[in-house]
């Protein structure tokens, strides 16, 4: 179960209008919240070790499961207690928070007569922060309901060092009495708080956001291609795009051109970051997602056919912008 997965803030007593909330207002109760909430972490990969590490930072007594035991041993030195099982880590548990590849996974984890939900007694909080289809996260969160259990779609952006560093983006649906109950733990792992709507209305907005960042990223890549092969310097070109009217978080932050932005994924071979193939799966969500309403998001398919061909290229375990190397001409298998 372990997975690889720039907002505005805004004064806390705002947010019923908003759906904005900033880390301030969660890290006032937390405190309190910490001796009385008991958490579950189920999926210790890129992105949920820090996250669970930086809910024990806080004080809050966390027990955690993941399939491998790397993980499980690298959260333990940070103060997760280590479970055998999913099942017994939410033994006693008022909060469950998951964060795993896939739709599959998330469905395996709570349905079914072995499912989480069974184990898990009524009043409990699940908090999901797994990118997965939007009608997965409203059949989860209907089975949760019947049983009496708090549930929210709570996926994240801000990637691997957001998560470290504790200030990711939650983008979070369901209903607004378990965002509330939510918002200290939250505040935990992150800076922002945005409630999108009811169930799967947060996976809606994060396969919208990743949607636009697929597309940004692939023509950002394809512009710094063509200037290059014009004879500009990619960091002069960079820099200039960064403060006129195509800057973006590529251009920016993570940075598809090698040696131009030294901490992103392509100044060290594309390493770390977030996967081309999870990139994939999202804009496959995202595409899947506008066919069951009739609208058309030609970019988006085409951004998807694109990270299709990276993969195909030996690219899929590398950061989404080695899509880059497929834009530039580079098309072949890596060697």
């Amino acid at each position: 179960m372990s997975n690889m997965t720039n907002s505005t803030t805004s004064n806390p007593t705002n947010s019923a209008t908003n759906g904005v909330t900033s880390n301030a207002m969660s890290s006032t109760t937390s405190g309190t919240n910490a001796m009385e909430e008991r958490i579950a972490f189920i999926g210790l990969g890129h992105m949920g070790g820090p996250m669970a590490m930086n809910l024990a930072k806080a004080g809050y007594a966390v027990t955690a499961f993941d399939v491998s035991p790397a993980a499980l041993e690298r959260a333990s030195q940070a103060g997760v207690m280590a479970a055998p099982s999913a099942a017994a880590a939410v033994e006693g548990a008022t909060v469950v928070i998951s964060m795993l590849p896939a739709s599959r996974h998330v469905e395996a984890l709570y349905l079914g007569e072995g499912g989480l939900l069974s184990h898990l007694a009524a009043g409990t909080l699940v908090i999901d922060c797994s990118t997965i289809a939007p009608a997965s996260a409203q059949r989860v969160s209907l089975a949760a309901e019947t049983r009496g259990i708090g549930m929210l779609d709570a996926p994240v952006s801000g990637g691997t060092a957001g998560a470290a560093a504790g200030t990711l983006t939650f983008i979070v649906g369901g209903e607004a009495q378990a965002l509330e109950r939510a918002r200290p733990v939250l505040g935990a792992m992150g800076k922002n708080v945005f409630h999108m709507g009811g169930a799967g209305a947060g996976q809606v907005a994060k396969l919208c956001n990743n949607m636009a960042l697929g597309v940004i990223m692939a023509v950002t890549g394809e512009a710094l291609a063509l200037g290059v092969s014009h004879g500009l310097d990619p960091q002069a070109l960079s820099a200039m795009m960064a403060v006129s009217t195509g800057r973006s978080w590529a251009t920016e932050v993570c940075n598809p051109w090698p040696g131009v932005k030294p901490d992103a994924p392509a100044s060290r071979g594309y390493a770390g970051g977030f996967g081309n193939d999870l990139m994939l799966k999202d804009l496959g969500l995202a595409v899947e997602a506008a066919l069951q309403v009739g609208a058309a998001v030609p970019l988006g398919e085409l951004a998807r056919n694109l990270y299709a061909l990276n993969s195909r290229a030996g690219r899929g375990r590398l950061d989404f912008s080695s899509v880059q190397q497929l834009v530039a001409g580079d098309g072949g298998p890596l060697g």
